[in-house]
């Protein structure tokens, strides 16, 4: 209660929440205006009756279901930032360019400008997908299909908009913000739907969605505040005409230093193949088309995708921080502060000591997420209930993006009070 009256105090941190909320509420509202066309009950029932595209739905912040003008979400944007940070570990003049804020700013312009022709790309490639389960239009033709497609990609491009505008904030990251709205957008439905079904023989159902939802709630909190801090020690140096002694200090090394990022890559990487195996499924060539169908099976295949899952969250842990976490960068700044490690030498020593730490937490930290991330998979093969499947991972988002959002905030009021 009391850190709420401060957030209201502060003009800045409140004008700020609310210029958040009006943006959210301009998403839902956008989230609610279907392509004009569309075959609104046939989608809904398909998005209500296969778990694969009620994942998809969430990743959309829950847009799918309606097919509505920002249908597509964010995952353009997404899969763009990914290839550019790829492309900045795989090219030198990249990775420098990442070390400038003017060359960050560039970088950024090249994202945005890639996402239009990937938001095309995939909103293609999503209507052909959805044609193979369910009639899209209600009168399909090529120019209903192009003029869905230029409105699929505006919308991306504008929540791509209100995304970076809700970052510049800094009361969390604007699309992960975005997502999170559209879950809870879609829990009272949810829930509404589960209740409406209930009965005695489901209870046992019930109380493991019960443990699932508690267990990746502490689990995610956990990884997302666990850290080992590693000793450093200042020797003493002059300032101005005295001398100071020895300060001990520590480094904090997160267990999981990417929160839900990883989980977000994950999606959007195991979702390509599906969509663009959507483009070759009626190619002349026999071979091309035989590997499409292929791959539409192998994904709907729950052990494969249930596998896959979990080794993309693996992998993109590690990924996400190695872009975020540099350790021979760290090592150098300690050594020109005049630090170092008690029983490390300062230099390549400390560089590698830190690679070593953090390759042990991330071991950890990795396992658990990506454990935590298919466990609603686990339960849902044994109880066979799919709504298990996207329970699980909206509470996954929601915690970690709740708990980022959380502490930039908290991190505004502690800097606000020493302003005063």
């Amino acid at each position: 209660m009391n850190t709420l009256l401060r957030i209201w105090k502060i003009k800045e941190i409140r004008n700020s929440i609310g210029f958040v909320i009006l943006m959210l509420i301009l998403f839902r509202v956008a989230a609610h205006i279907p392509v004009p066309g569309v075959a609104a009950d046939a989608l809904q029932n398909l998005f209500s009756s296969n778990q694969f595209f009620g994942l998809l739905n969430i990743f959309s912040g829950g847009t799918l279901e309606n097919f509505s003008v920002v249908a597509m979400g964010v995952a353009p944007y997404i899969t763009s930032s990914i290839i550019f940070q790829l492309l900045g570990m795989i090219i030198p003049a990249m990775e420098e360019m990442q070390k400038e804020e003017h060359g960050r700013q560039k970088i950024n312009q090249w994202t945005r400008l890639a996402t239009v022709p990937l938001a095309i790309i995939q909103s293609y490639g999503l209507i052909l997908l959805l044609s193979q389960s369910t009639p899209v239009f209600q009168n399909p033709g090529a120019s209903t299909m192009l003029f869905a497609i230029l409105t699929m990609t505006a919308g991306t491009v504008f929540l791509m908009w209100i995304g970076e505008l809700i970052s510049e904030k800094k009361i969390g990251n604007g699309i992960s913000i975005m997502i999170l709205a559209g879950i809870i957008a879609g829990l009272p439905t949810l829930l509404s739907q589960s209740l409406a079904v209930y009965d005695r023989s489901q209870l046992v159902t019930m109380i493991l969605f019960a443990v699932a939802a508690v267990v990746t709630v502490v689990g995610i909190v956990i990884m997302n505040e666990a850290q080992r801090n590693i000793p450093v020690q200042y020797a003493r140096h002059i300032q101005g005409s005295r001398l100071s002694g020895a300060v001990s200090s520590h480094l904090p090394l997160r267990l999981n230093m990417g929160g839900v990022i990883p989980i977000i890559f994950a999606i959007s990487i195991i979702l390509f193949p599906t969509v663009i195996a959507q483009f070759f499924v009626n190619a002349r060539t026999e071979f091309l088309r035989n590997a499409a169908s292929w791959t539409l099976q192998l994904f709907q295949n729950q052990l494969f995708y249930g596998i896959a899952y979990f080794v993309l969250v693996f992998l993109f842990t590690y990924f996400y921080s190695a872009v975020v976490f540099h350790p021979d960068r760290v090592a150098e700044n300690i050594q020109k502060q005049g630090g170092f490690i008690p029983g490390i030498r300062p230099g390549k020593n400390t560089s590698e000591y830190l690679g070593w730490v953090t390759n042990r937490l991330l071991l950890v930290g990795a396992s658990f997420l990506s454990l935590i991330a298919v466990l609603p998979l686990i339960v849902q093969q044994a109880t066979g209930n799919p709504n298990l499947v996207i329970g699980g991972t909206s509470i996954l988002i929601i915690v970690a993006v709740v708990i980022d959002s959380v502490k930039q905030i908290e991190a505004q009021i502690t800097m606000r009070e020493y302003e005063v």
